[in-house]
């Protein structure tokens, strides 16, 4: 896709979102059941939609919020939710009509105090912290639709294992939400706002202290204290931004906020490659207000709106390619958590860069490699047989220090701080061991693309079998591994991935869009690259036509 002619620029007047008539969109207009984009439907991160497609409205809302009273109910959960919510527009008034459902249902719902902002990562380790010793279970829901465009919304469900919740859960809340929303959203218990913040159903509560109290127990802050940093950080006007000067009082670290705004157009934003307004902490043109900076500090960080993502700001180099930190990450804990024991495992998504699976090689570690989505990783951080989590997309989580689980999701606060670790224990920024990474693995070339795609095609992307794949090499070389499943747990990938001695690419729908994601990664040259990304179009499409 050719990148826009305003990328890396700031944001103008016509790029912004009119938040005022987004919001009474939201009230005013009704979802038509019967059109599939205006349904409940939830990808790999919860529904998202915005109120002007008719796919984020307040009948959604009532819908969802019903149905995940409905499924507590039935799992037998009965202790508190915690609601987190992010900075865009959609958020506030989506988490009131969620608190409206679940007070009429006789359930708690706890809120950061003073209406503040939860972020995803402080949700999940709540979670995970309130149901070690607690038979009343609680569990979560995040009103955010992650680095999305302003006019979009998003919500999405963590059960009491304090992450992403499993396909089964999602697809039986996603099913029972369409079923209220096509009746009329008749039996869709709900009470007055005002009434329901009087009520006992509604509890404030300090989030931010708890879980900057515990970063200890997950980071070597004071290595970085002593190391006298100079940390400069972009919240990009994210529901972190309240938490990194308790973080810098509490642990005496000299961190700098060089953008302290919060604003629902995110009018502050540069504009990413197509032109669009996107907080995509992973994009050198979203994140060139933070790389102006640069320079002035030995690392910045930057992080999506809910923070469950991460961007790693080197000086002179600049952005880090998210594959190459969760190489150097992964690099960096085997070698620096004795506590941990060798039989863990190191996750990472199948679209991840395969420099991974060298470092894993490099240092005995075993490597599971599991689909696309967070949720794979849950089970094993929760129970810690995966030391790390690690996807492509620049989010990941690990255990704390002596072993035990942190969080169960993606956390953005503790890859920016393991960067900052990673400088004041080796004396190297995570650019300059990525690059002696490369010197002795080879450089890797990797590039996502994203092409439209019918929904009829879409659909038979789960059904493509190996067989379907007649080609025997790719970009000059012989197909090693053909893959419907992945590796790690079997499970179904949804899509394809074919690899060869020398590279490798992966194909898969999106889960909330009409568009197929198309990967790919050599380790030979970025022309090797092209031409495997060629080749691998006509065989995805021999495999859908065939």
């Amino acid at each position: 896709m050719a990148i826009h002619e305003r990328a890396g620029q700031i944001a103008e007047q016509k790029d912004l979102v009119n938040t005022s008539k987004l919001i009474s969109l939201y009230y005013r207009l009704c979802p038509n059941v019967a059109e599939v984009t205006e349904q409940v439907t939830f990808g790999t991160s919860g529904h998202r939609g915005s109120a002007i497609k008719r796919s984020f409205n307040e009948a959604h809302l009532l819908a969802i919020a019903q149905a995940v009273a409905d499924y507590r109910l039935q799992a037998g959960i009965s202790g508190k939710l915690i609601l987190g919510i992010d900075t865009h527009a959609l958020s506030q008034p989506a988490a009131i009509s969620v608190i409206e459902v679940l007070v009429a249902n006789k359930i708690t719902v706890a809120v950061h105090e003073n209406d503040g902002f939860t972020p995803t990562p402080v949700v999940s380790h709540a979670i995970v912290c309130a149901n070690k010793n607690n038979n009343d279970l609680v569990d979560g829901l995040i009103v955010t639709p992650s680095h999305n465009p302003p006019q979009d919304g998003g919500i999405k469900y963590n059960p009491p294992h304090g992450g992403p919740a499993e396909g089964d859960i999602t697809h039986w809340i996603q099913h029972r939400a369409n079923e209220y929303l096509a009746n009329g959203l008749e039996g869709v218990k709900r009470c007055d706002y005002t009434q329901a913040l009087q009520s006992e159903f509604v509890i404030q509560e300090d989030f931010i202290t708890p879980y900057v109290d515990d970063l200890a127990n997950v980071i070597n802050l004071a290595a970085i204290a002593d190391a006298k940093l100079r940390l400069g950080v972009d919240p990009l006007g994210g529901s972190g931004i309240h938490y990194w000067l308790p973080i810098a009082k509490q642990y005496g670290l000299d961190i700098s906020i060089v953008n302290n705004k919060i604003d629902p157009s995110f009018s502050f934003m540069t504009l990413d490659k197509d032109g669009k307004i996107r907080m995509d902490c992973s994009s050198p043109y979203a994140m060139a207000g933070l790389l102006a900076h640069k320079d002035n500090y030995d690392l910045c960080f930057g992080n999506d709106p809910d923070y469950d993502r991460h961007g790693i700001v080197c000086p002179g180099s600049g952005l880090m390619n998210p594959n190459h930190f969760l190489a150097v990450a992964i690099d960096y804990l085997v070698t620096h958590r004795p506590n941990w024991t060798d039989n863990m495992l190191i996750g990472k998504t199948l679209v991840s860069s395969a420099m991974i699976d060298k470092v894993c090689d490099l240092h005995g570690k075993r490597m599971s490699e599991v689909p696309v989505g967070f949720k794979w990783f849950v089970d094993g951080l929760a129970n810690s047989t995966f030391a790390f989590g690690g996807e492509e997309s620049a989010g990941a989580a690990f255990l704390r220090l002596d072993g035990s689980t942190w969080c169960t999701d993606k956390d953005g606060f503790i890859l920016c701080l393991l960067a900052a670790e990673i400088l004041a224990v080796t004396g190297k920024t995570p650019q300059q061991r990525y690059l002696e990474l490369e010197s002795e693995f080879g450089q890797s070339f990797y590039q996502r693309i994203d092409s439209p795609i019918s929904l009829e095609n879409k659909a038979k992307f789960g059904q493509i079998t190996v067989e379907a794949i007649s080609a025997t090499t790719l970009a000059g070389d012989v197909i090693t591994q053909r893959l419907t499943h992945a590796p790690g747990n079997k499970a179904a990938i949804g899509g394809i991935k074919v690899s060869t001695s020398n590279g490798w690419f992966a194909a898969r729908p999106s889960g909330t869009e009409a568009l197929f994601k198309l990967y790919g990664e050599s380790f030979v040259s970025e022309e090797h690259l092209q031409l495997l990304l060629t080749e691998a179009q006509q065989i995805v499409e021999q495999a859908l036509a065939g």
